[in-house]
Order: C-alpha cells, then structure tokens, then sequence
C-alpha cells in the first residue's frame, strides 16, 4: 500500500488507517479481532484509537477498545509490525480531573492506554479535543515530557479548528518544546469546512493530516435510503453516539446527495464507499484516511480505495454537490 510521510516527520504511514472506535460495543472482542487481521493483510498496518473508545458507550466501556487491540497486538506478535496512534482528553471517570488537557490527566491518561494496549511505547499520541480550561502551555510541557520520556514518539491532535491549533503551534515553537504532528479532522463529500483554514495551515505548517469519518458514518456507503429511519446497530443509532450522527448527517438535504453522489459514480462503474474514500485521498494536504468497519468484510470496498484515481471532471461535479448543500451556525470553528 502506498505511504506517505506524517508531516514534517520522517514517519511513513499507509494511505489507509484502521479506526477501531467500533471495537468492544459494535463489534465484540473475535469480530474485531477478525477485522484487524482483515486490515493487517490488506496492508492497513496503522491503527487509530482512544482511551475513551468505544463509541457510544459510557464510563462502564471506557478502554475497552484499548484493551481488546492489546489483546491482539500481543496474541500475533505483531507489536513491531504496527504503527499504534491513540488519544486522551476525554472523560475516564466521574471525578472533575478525570478528564481535560491538564498535566495530572495527560500523565495519567498515558499510563493507563500504556498499560491496556500492552506497549511500552505509543507511536502517535493525540490530544482527542481542545481544552479551553487548561493553558496551553501546561499542555504542551505535559506532551513534551512525554517525547522526552520515549513513552510517546510522536504528537497530534484531534478536532481542532485552525485558530486552535495555529495557538498551540505557535505556544510549542515559543517555549522550544515538541509540537503537533499531526491533526486528525471530519472530512468527506458531505462535509469539507476544513478546506477553508485548516487544510492551508497545515500544509504551510507541514502537518499530517489524517481524516476521519471518510463515509459520513456509513452514509457515504450507499446502505441508507432517504425518508427512512436509521437501521439498528449502525452509527446512527448506537448508544449515546446515535444522536451526534443523526444531528451531522442525517437531513434531507445530505441523503439526498448521497443518492445523486451514487448515480454518479454507478455511471462511472465505481463504488460509492470505494470512490469517496479515494476521493478524500486525492486532496492535497490529506495524509491517511481513516476507515472502519462493524464487520470484516466490510472493509474490501474501503481498502480498493487506495488503488483508485477519479477523473477530474468526475471530481468537478462532486464540487457542485457540496456547494449545494446548505450550510449552519460555525461553532468553535466547526459547523
């Protein structure tokens, strides 16, 4: 599988990322086991995780997820052959510092993903959110301890709008400390505001970029029909994460692209999960794609995308589909 080269790094990473925030309420321990061993052969070596994973769940399956990728890592021996990138920042417990950017939860978060992914080292350790309660510069000394220390090689983040992000640059290069690597926004056809700010500064700044939601939680694979209700078990309506994924996808306006975007590429002879994946490839700027997947075979349609090139004009029409969608309120950068 082609590679490319994590920012400014000299890390080399697959084209295709395996996200594993399905594992342990989605997808029981042997299916998701079944799903890594699927993504490993098709030359998917580089795996995405969170110690809050999995999604939908509660503080009873936080690092679930974790564990059960230890689990396998340890059963194939295959520690050395995979590249681990996991996060902190989101809530492990019921206590007020059991969550946030702060040192005494970095440190402590870092410890616990250690110990449930069975690793001495995390290659890529990501800060899930920003934290506007904790200053940046407590962060980003927290982080660079953790370089220094080799429990992590390197830094990234997750969900920052660009103003964010442009700060903690600017806060790591000021004080001389590691900086982010690498940031790992929502990207797809029906949802590109990172084209506008983000995706510039970090191709100024020489950052990965490694996207996630490439098929809109599923809706970008065709199995959805507008005026329908969401099937049980997908994305849009799995436990507390059901609702966040209905409020970014499901509208009228968005199924309705989705069937227009089918027709298009059906004329084309591609797949619409193979071909929207592909299509988040060929954005300049776009490092990896991240792809998941409830079921092994799942993952066929999503890793035939690294070996797909759309046709220039094919991708001009995509344009005028998202132009056509309507736009919302910009929250924290994001809309």
């Amino acid at each position: 599988m082609e590679t490319r080269a994590l920012g400014r790094t000299g890390l080399r990473v697959p084209v295709l990322c395996l996200g594993t925030m399905t594992f342990g309420l989605q997808t029981d321990q042997a299916t998701s086991c079944e799903i890594m061993d699927r993504a490993f052969e098709g030359g998917v070596d580089f795996f995405d995780t969170a110690d809050v994973y999995p999604l939908g769940g509660s503080l009873e399956t936080v690092g679930r997820t974790e564990e059960i990728i230890g689990r396998w890592l340890r059963e194939r021996g295959l520690r050395d052959r995979v590249l681990l990138a996991t996060k902190c920042r989101g809530a492990m417990g019921p206590g007020a510092n059991d969550q946030g950017l702060s040192r005494h939860h970095i440190l402590r978060a870092v410890e616990e993903s250690l110990r449930r992914l069975g690793t001495d080292t995390i290659d890529l350790y990501q800060t899930h959110f920003f934290d506007p309660d904790t200053p940046i510069e407590e962060t980003a000394h927290a982080l660079d301890d953790l370089v220094r220390s080799g429990k992590v090689r390197y830094l990234g983040c997750s969900n920052y709008p660009a103003w964010r992000l442009g700060e903690a640059l600017a806060s790591a290069e000021r004080l001389g400390l590691a900086r982010y690597e690498s940031v790992q926004p929502r990207y797809n056809l029906l949802y590109r505001e990172i084209e506008t700010e983000l995706i510039p500064l970090c191709r100024s700044e020489e950052l990965g970029v490694l996207v996630y939601n490439p098929l809109a939680g599923g809706l970008l694979s065709g199995k959805h029909r507008s005026r329908q209700e969401p099937e049980e078990g997908t994305r849009f309506t799995l436990g507390t994460a059901g609702r966040m994924y209905r409020r970014r996808y499901w509208q009228d306006a968005q199924l309705e692209a989705v069937e227009a975007l089918g027709d298009r590429f059906e004329t084309e002879g591609l797949d619409l999960g193979t071909a929207s994946i592909a299509w988040t490839l060929a954005k300049p700027g776009v490092t990896s794609a991240i792809i998941g997947a409830s079921r092994p075979e799942q993952l066929e349609a999503s890793i035939a995308a690294a070996g797909v090139v759309l046709e220039e004009k094919l991708i001009e029409v995509l344009d005028e589909i998202w132009w056509g969608l309507p736009r919302r309120p910009v929250l924290e950068g994001y809309r």
